[in-house]
């Protein structure tokens, strides 16, 4: 079975997506859309626009998000997921994939979505961490006698957990995983608390976009970050979707629910090759690819 994955922040680079617009009248069109949807120019800064310009909240998300789904319609019949599923935010590309979302109801969600973040980070600092070499009980146990608001939020694969929460508790959790035998806790560069109690503002204000937003019956089940198994109900969907900014990315359990539902191919739709790399950490005999515009019908 042929699960088709999407990745989410971080992974932008410059000149993402221009090979796309060169090399398909489909892509450019969907491209002159979403610079109309978004009410400035973001193949600009996605074509030609410097590391740092990619960073902007408002930027980073769509630009992901349209690299991921743009490059998904170019592959045309070669598409076919028997499953799909994101990580954060590659979820809103996975529900445009598999049919649950419009590409300009997607694009209006996941705009949304970075403003209202970017706000949240704004009302209180906060930030993220990334923990290597602990086993997932120990990280939650840690986060739980931590003094302050901090959580596990990212489980990426076995041995790469990110926590997540307020500056001061994540520097006195990180501390204690050292002490605990991490090989590593390392602040991330990263704007606020992702995937923590910290986003209920932003969750909060996304919940109402997403219940005035039509979700259709998805062609194929995807994997939800929040339940980490296969979804097809809409109103479930959109409980999830909305579940999603303050609870964590169950990415490790997503992709071992896929392998038992029978995945047998992981191919990441989108910029960069981080989830194949998650993918194989994960399981060791599982095969990945990339998707790539020369594979189009």
């Amino acid at each position: 079975m042929n699960a088709y994955i999407f990745p989410g922040q971080g992974a932008q680079f410059s000149g993402m997506g221009l090979d796309l617009y060169e090399n398909s009248p489909e892509a450019q069109h969907l491209f002159e859309d979403a610079n109309a949807i978004l009410g400035f120019n973001i193949t600009d800064t996605m074509f030609e626009g410097t590391a740092e310009a990619l960073k902007e909240t408002k930027v980073t998300q769509p630009a992901i998000f349209l690299h991921s789904v743009i490059l998904a319609k170019t592959l045309g019949e070669n598409f076919k997921p028997d499953m799909v599923a994101g990580h954060s935010l590659g979820e809103f590309s996975a529900l445009v994939a598999n049919g649950a979302l419009t590409f300009e109801d997607g694009l209006r969600l996941v705009s949304k979505r970075a403003i209202a973040m970017q706000k949240a980070c704004e009302l209180q600092p906060s930030t993220m961490a990334a923990v290597l070499g602990l086993e997932d009980k120990l990280v939650e146990d840690i986060c739980t006698k931590t003094e302050g608001i901090v959580v596990a939020a990212n489980y990426n694969c076995p041995g790469q957990l990110v926590i997540s929460g307020e500056i001061e508790a994540i520097n006195r959790a990180c501390e204690a995983m050292k002490e605990a035998g991490a090989r590593r806790a390392l602040v991330l560069p990263v704007g606020g608390a992702f995937h923590s109690p910290m986003m209920e503002p932003a969750r909060e204000e996304l919940a109402a976009a997403i219940e005035n937003t039509t979700f259709s019956k998805p062609n194929c089940p995807i994997y939800q970050n929040v339940t980490a198994s296969a979804v097809i109900n809409e109103t479930e969907i959109k409980t999830n979707l909305i579940s999603q900014l303050t609870a964590p990315v169950r990415w490790t359990q997503s992709v071992q629910q896929m392998i038992t539902d029978g995945a047998t191919l992981f191919t990441e739709v989108g910029p960069g090759k981080v989830l194949q790399g998650l993918v194989k950490k994960i399981n060791r005999e599982a095969q990945t690819a990339a998707a790539s515009i020369e594979t189009k019908a």
